[in-house]
């Protein structure tokens, strides 16, 4: 279900069920989780194979549930739990979305650092149309990727989009015919200056004490890459 090639400086991680759209299972949130979370390389490349990215949660499972307010409840918090594997990896997580994105399936890719769609990419949170919502962590995250109003319309109207209203309302961040070329173009950087430069953009702490790690993780690097700075001067 989950494919991991970390041969290079590119974990690649493959969501590998096309016949169900890559819908993912427990077993498959937990496998996903393992192989994002053990990565040792400075980029992690997340596409789905076949027709589409992913299309959220296997709706078997959920049904399998059976209406157990408990069960349903764990089954969200490993999804959230699997969200907060891809923000917090000091890997840059690039997400490749090559066909339809829905429900989960979308949330996971608005917790990677960058999401890159192709022309034929599509959005969507279908589940009001049936009861449900997705709830991995994406009524935290759509609204600050594409502000409240747009957030609100696109979710609460379960409409789907193409790549290039996604691209206008930022829920992605580059259209390319090949994704997996933006993390390709990563790779090209220090590492360290990489993951360093991550946390800093993913810190929510208050103004002046994000300065101050600001501060600190630049100094690191400049006395981690004194020999770098000197052969650019010359």
């Amino acid at each position: 279900m989950i494919e991991v090639d970390a041969d290079g400086p590119i974990r690649t991680v493959t969501m590998n069920r096309p016949d169900a759209r890559n819908a993912l299972t427990g077993d498959g949130l937990e496998a996903l989780e393992t192989a994002i979370g053990e990565a040792e390389e400075p980029v992690v490349y997340l596409h789905g194979r076949g027709p589409a990215f992913c299309a959220g949660a296997d709706l078997t499972e959920v049904a399998a549930l059976e209406g157990d307010r408990d069960r349903a409840a764990a089954f969200a918090r490993l999804g959230q739990r699997v969200a907060r594997t891809i923000e917090d990896s000091p890997a840059i997580v690039v997400a490749g979305i090559d066909g339809p994105a829905r429900g989960g399936g979308l949330e996971l890719a608005l917790a990677c650092d960058i999401r890159v769609g192709t022309p034929e990419s599509t959005y969507g949170e279908p589940g009001v149309s049936f009861g449900l919502f997705g709830a991995w962590g994406g009524t935290v995250r759509l609204p600050r990727v594409m502000g409240q109003g747009d957030a609100l319309e696109f979710a609460l109207s379960g409409r789907s989009i193409d790549a290039e209203a996604a691209l206008r309302t930022g829920l992605i961040s580059r259209l390319e015919d090949d994704p997996r070329s933006v993390a390709e173009e990563i790779t090209d950087n220090a590492a360290d200056a990489l993951a360093a430069l991550k946390r800093r953009l993913r810190d929510d702490g208050e103004p002046a004490s994000q300065e101050r790690r600001e501060a600190d993780a630049f100094a690191d690097l400049v006395a981690a890459h004194a020999d770098d700075i000197d052969a650019v001067l010359e």
